[in-house]
């Protein structure tokens, strides 16, 4: 599909660009910015839904994010100018699917998407309660479909989807991707944990858990890139509990499936000293050639070290 081709729905809600220091050592924007720039956008639509002060430390109501849905489309690099879009998909009485879509500017072309469930809530407790009349009279301007390069692909959008389960005892088995205490500054103006600490943390560990496997596809490849990464192309994020200033953070993940493009990775955050479950993630992932920019498949050769880190017992809507 050309770039002119494209249908953004919505109303722009966010504008700015990608900094150096956004980018990762894969040379794109790191994932835990899109998450960033997804809840600076959310501010922006709470304004169009009559809700200026949503994310003021006076704020009446607010917007809690339960589950984000992210497809990443075209990569965005140093200089590369953005904009982001908003539109309502659906409404509850104390809630609404927001999306938002991320927009190469020069082009047209989205970057990324964002499909948020989020609640409609008191600022200090998140407890939800109704929309007032003027959000829902505006949220009906806004209303947009999901168009189809934004909708789910291999994993569910839909925030009441079941959990892998993680039964007690069970992290131990996993791979420990990084471990800390949620310091001042990594928190929202109610004191919940901002959203990209989650997926930041998990950025910054997955190499811990998927050099080995960047290393056998590689080494595996007809033609054997002279380096290789990775890259997410879509991420379900699952906020169970908010973590607050002084609380200890934990994540653990596997890898839980592969194909012959693509490799699955499951995630959990937990406090490290009650076990109680922060957060959750699965993401869709391919090896990435860093200097052609393109996929790596996975050869039937690599199978076997794919499998040695695959966890069994980790499987997803069990009961």
């Amino acid at each position: 599909m050309s770039t002119t081709q494209w249908e953004i729905p919505g109303a722009v809600i966010w504008r700015g660009g990608v900094n150096t220091w956004e980018c990762d050592e894969m040379g794109h924007m790191n994932v835990r910015f899109y998450v960033a720039r997804a809840m600076e956008g959310l501010a922006g639509m709470a304004a169009l839904l009559g809700m200026p002060d949503a994310f003021t430390p006076h704020a009446e109501s607010t917007l809690v994010v339960r589950n984000h849905h992210l497809r990443f489309l075209k990569e965005a690099r140093a200089g590369a100018p953005l904009s982001m879009t908003g539109s309502v998909v659906s409404l509850t009485e104390t809630g609404a699917v927001i999306l938002q879509i991320m927009v190469h500017s020069r082009t047209g072309a989205p970057a990324a998407t964002i499909v948020s469930h989020v609640d409609h809530a008191r600022p200090r407790d998140a407890r939800p309660f109704p929309w007032p009349r003027r959000s829902l009279a505006a949220a009906e301007r806004l209303r947009a479909a999901i168009p189809d390069y934004a909708a789910p692909r291999s994993i569910s959008a839909d925030a009441s989807a079941p959990l892998a389960r993680l039964a007690d005892g069970a992290a131990a088995s996993l791979t420990n991707l990084a471990r800390g205490v949620i310091m001042p500054g990594s928190t929202d103006v109610f004191g919940r944990m901002r959203p990209e600490e989650f997926i930041g943390r998990v950025s910054d560990g997955v190499p811990t858990l998927l050099a080995g496997v960047r290393e056998a596809v590689a080494a595996s490849a007809p033609s054997s890139p002279a380096r290789t990464g990775g890259a997410v192309l879509e991420y379900r994020l699952s906020y169970l509990n908010w973590a607050r200033v002084g609380d200890h953070v934990s994540v653990h993940s596997t890898l839980s499936g592969f194909d012959e493009k693509t490799q699955r990775v499951s995630h959990w955050m937990l406090d490290p000293l009650t076990g109680q479950a922060w957060a959750f993630a699965e993401a869709v992932a391919v090896n990435f050639d860093l200097d052609t920019r393109k996929t790596v498949p996975i050869p039937p050769q690599a199978h076997a070290a794919l499998n040695a880190h695959l966890k069994p017992g980790f499987r997803f809507g069990d009961d």
